[in-house]
């Protein structure tokens, strides 16, 4: 599909991965509907206060989407996500089930809830020349396939992302809406970068090549290929250097 002058909902837009898409989405001609649970204030956006977990909040945020005037709603990409950690039983006590059934309800409940209600508008789209009515691009992580020490519900949640993404491909496939999900290895975010510079030099020092963390525009760079190309469809791409993950 072409970007420019399409509409494009964003999760988790207001820092990290969700903030370069929607920078790049927005140099490339698009309307961005930037969705965060705390939004924020780039003028170039419409800015939408977003639970993905949440069904009204959801319905919200994609609504504002088939509703701005600006072009055809065409494109969500789901980059929400929290990643706190805890082993599955230790000194201290067994893992706190609130805790994986939050990681759960945020990366995987969220991002099917936001990918059902978007998939389903843009059933109502006039297909392209190319027969698309849309597409949808998830956000697992290389710990879906290699989940590190104090990883498991963040592990489980991810791999329910990249599981999830070829049913979704095919259900929606007669309708001329694709699904693709990248699965990340260890890039800038905000989350990376609180931690001390010499242990982000250390991780980013795991990756075969380059040997450094991942940056936030290399990631938006995948998101426009498989935007752009009807081919790719129903595939978890790995983005990670070469990276695979040691046990901690």
């Amino acid at each position: 599909m072409n970007i420019h002058d399409n509409v494009f909902l964003v999760t988790g837009a207001a820092s990290g991965l969700g903030a370069a898409t929607a920078d790049m989405l927005a140099l490339a001609g698009g309307h961005v509907v930037a969705a965060d649970l705390k939004p924020g204030d780039d003028p170039r956006f419409t800015w939408v206060a977003c639970d993905v977990a949440d069904e009204a909040s959801a319905h919200a945020a994609v609504a504002t989407a088939t509703a701005t005037g600006l072009g055809r709603f065409s494109g969500l990409v789901n980059c929400a996500g929290v990643a706190p950690g805890a082993k599955t039983a230790s000194s201290k006590g067994p893992h706190p089930l609130a805790l994986f059934e939050t990681v759960i309800r945020v990366n995987l409940i969220g991002t099917f809830n936001m990918t059902r209600l978007a998939a389903q508008a843009m059933l109502d789209n006039a297909p392209d020349a190319e027969g698309e009515r849309g597409a949808i691009v998830n956000t697992a992580s290389v710990a879906a396939f290699e989940g590190q020490v104090g990883q498991v519900a963040y592990a489980a949640s991810k791999a329910g992302v990249a599981g999830m993404t070829l049913n979704i491909a095919r259900d929606l496939a007669p309708s001329g809406v694709r699904c693709c999900t990248i699965a990340p290895g260890l890039f800038e975010t905000p989350m990376l970068r609180g931690l001390p510079q010499a242990v982000q030099e250390s991780l980013g020092g795991t990756a075969p090549f380059p040997n450094r963390l991942g940056r936030g525009p290399e990631y938006a760079k995948l998101v426009k290929a498989i935007l752009e190309n009807p081919m790719l469809n129903g595939e978890t791409i790995r983005l990670d250097g070469a990276l695979r993950m040691a046990p901690r």
